[in-house]
């Protein structure tokens, strides 16, 4: 991970209570194929008693990333333990690798179900696929099917 990304964590110290911190990993979890909205935002940011996104957002992608490495390669405490450059505050540590065990197993389990939702999809041949259209471009587009069916 990024050197200067580490230097976001003492952030952290700025949350009320443990809670607080395990409410933003939750989050960040919970987001983490659509990103935050605005409202996830601005609690976190008053959590932490942040001004703005700007402080925000580093913090934010340092904890995505350490998120990810836990879970994705399987981490175990003391391999958790081993991803913190000695930069990182010793309570920080503990509290971050406390709170990825805890919920280490519940977020591994979501991986496989995505995992196997992911290879059903592709198994059953049939994708869902959104777009946005104009008005003058839709009533083109049926325009032409339309004809193309007269034709058939």
């Amino acid at each position: 991970m990024e050197h200067s990304l580490w230097g976001n964590l003492p952030l952290l110290v700025r949350a009320n209570s443990k809670e607080s911190v395990e409410f933003i990993l939750q989050t960040l979890w919970r987001t983490r194929k659509i990103g935050l909205d605005s409202t996830d935002r601005d609690v976190i940011r008053d959590m932490l008693q942040l001004q703005n996104d700007a402080d925000l957002d580093p913090l934010l992608v340092c904890l995505r990333m350490l998120i990810r490495r836990c879970v994705y390669e399987n981490n175990n405490k003391d391999e958790i333990q081993k991803l913190f450059p000695e930069e990182v505050l010793p309570e920080i540590q503990r509290l971050l690798t406390l709170l990825l065990q805890k919920f280490h197993k519940e977020w591994r389990e979501d991986i496989a179900k995505d995992q196997l939702q992911s290879n059903t999809e592709l198994n059953s041949g049939e994708t869902d696929v959104n777009f946005q259209l104009s008005k003058d471009r839709l009533e083109t587009m049926l325009k032409s099917m339309y004809s193309m069916s007269d034709q058939q």
